[in-house]
């Protein structure tokens, strides 16, 4: 694919997350604390979770053997940082998750699985087919070693935050309860922000695009989910922090 094609294709998927972000403001994704029946077939919700996020993960992979960088020492360490996170997030997550809901839409699931294998596309193709290779002092340039700061971070707060929700209840417990500790102690979706964190980071260690767009997406896709989270334990716990933010610190 041309790059002017793929750049073509990328700015519209960028566009496309802008109208994602407005529609889930007035209808919420429909799974966890906020599924609705309704939405019709469902799947147990640690299958249809790791079908949907296991696509990172194999896209990924799949880009990467059959590009062009395969030595490239900088492009072996983006493969990592990638499938790091979605070792955690498609394999991982699902197996150590609480109960809770025991169910989600398939037609969720399918949106998802689109989602990643389209954004694995244009992260993967572009890293490992269409751009140069990068240098390896690429390794030393401010834009890496920043990018990989806020990536890691993101990522130990995101995971943090998951085993805090994890720990408010017993195997067999279903009933929510109010998080406590760790950035809980100033926003709702401490898990989310440290997605967000997490992608903004990797558009910055790659200085790509298709990074950037990815981090948009990620904003588009949680900031709402946040915003919702926020209100639904505010309704559902009267003694709430009334201090906490939805997303992000002090702000929002």
């Amino acid at each position: 694919m041309p790059l002017s094609l793929y750049n073509t294709f990328l700015l519209v998927w960028i566009v496309l997350s802008g109208v994602i972000f407005l529609s889930l403001f007035f209808l919420p994704a429909p799974y966890g604390r906020h599924y609705k029946k309704g939405w019709g077939l469902n799947i147990k919700s640690r299958a249809g979770w790791i079908l949907m996020e296991s696509h990172s993960f194999l896209v990924m992979l799949f880009l990467f053997i059959t590009g062009v960088h395969q030595r490239e020492c900088v492009s072996i360490v983006f493969l990592i940082m990638w499938e790091m996170h979605y070792i955690y997030r498609a394999f991982i997550f699902p197996c150590l998750k609480s109960k809770g809901t025991p169910y989600m839409p398939i037609a969720i699931m399918f949106m998802a699985i689109f989602f990643n294998i389209t954004n694995g596309f244009f992260n993967g193709y572009f890293l490992f087919h269409l751009t140069d290779p990068y240098p390896i002092n690429w390794f030393w340039d401010f834009r890496f070693i920043f990018g990989s700061v806020l990536f890691f971070s993101g990522m130990i707060i995101h995971i943090s935050s998951d085993r805090i929700l994890r720990k408010l209840r017993k195997p067999e417990e279903k009933d929510y309860r109010i998080p406590y500790g760790g950035f809980f102690k100033w926003i709702s979706s401490p898990n989310y922000f440290g997605e967000i964190l997490q992608w903004f980071g990797w558009a910055l260690l790659t200085w790509s695009l298709a990074g950037l767009a990815f981090a948009i997406w990620t904003v588009s896709n949680l900031a709402p989910r946040a915003f919702y989270n926020h209100i639904w334990y505010k309704k559902s716990f009267p003694e709430y922090p009334k201090e906490r933010k939805a997303l992000i610190p002090f702000i929002f």
